[in-house]
């Protein structure tokens, strides 16, 4: 799949378009992001939210740009917004809240990773999971065996959805691939 076509796909909110946009540059939006953080994860939650917001975006991209500098620009925004509230939480003033609606990204249709984790053993899942980080465990459990949707994922950890679709994409993306690696 090409990056255009992705795009085009992803406008139209196709899921697999959604995961290839994932896996093309996450390694991009997150390495520009370590470099500024220096720390892990403040870098995993604002690549997330990147993500998330260019998906919620993804109508107003311009095919003027390249879409890597996109995601780097949105990503770069989204660090200064994090910078600000923490400084205003230091001096505790209260950052402003960015209560906006959230489009759908994804549908719930399973994907190949769904598909890969279900065919697990139990047994073997649950260790599997347990070398995920922490809040990656947590929305993997959440969706999957206390069997939430998104939205009351959502409200349960108080994070916009955009943000939770993201989180599951890439907690079954690295899910998937700790079992292929035993397979």
């Amino acid at each position: 799949m090409e990056i255009e076509d992705a795009i085009k796909k992803a406008k139209e909110n196709n899921q697999i378009a959604f995961n290839f946009l994932l896996d093309t540059f996450w390694n991009d939006v997150y390495g520009f992001l370590l470099k500024r953080t220096q720390n892990e994860n403040d870098t995993e939650d604002i690549t997330i939210q990147t993500f998330s917001r260019a998906f919620d975006k993804i109508g107003t991209y311009n095919e003027k740009y390249k879409f890597k500098t996109w995601l780097i620009t949105i990503a770069k925004n989204i660090h200064i917004d994090f910078l600000r509230v923490k400084k205003a939480s230091i001096t505790n003033e209260r950052g402003h809240d960015h209560d906006e609606r959230v489009k759908e990204i994804i549908d719930e249709t399973p994907t190949i990773e769904d598909t890969i984790i279900t065919e697990q053993n139990l047994a073997k899942l649950l260790r599997d999971i347990k070398k995920l980080k922490p809040h990656y465990q947590e929305v993997i459990n959440l969706r999957y065996f206390q069997e939430l949707s998104y939205q009351e994922i959502s409200n349960a950890l108080n994070e916009p959805m955009s943000n939770v679709k993201v989180k599951l994409l890439r907690a079954k993306k690295l899910l998937a691939e700790i079992i292929q690696k035993k397979k």
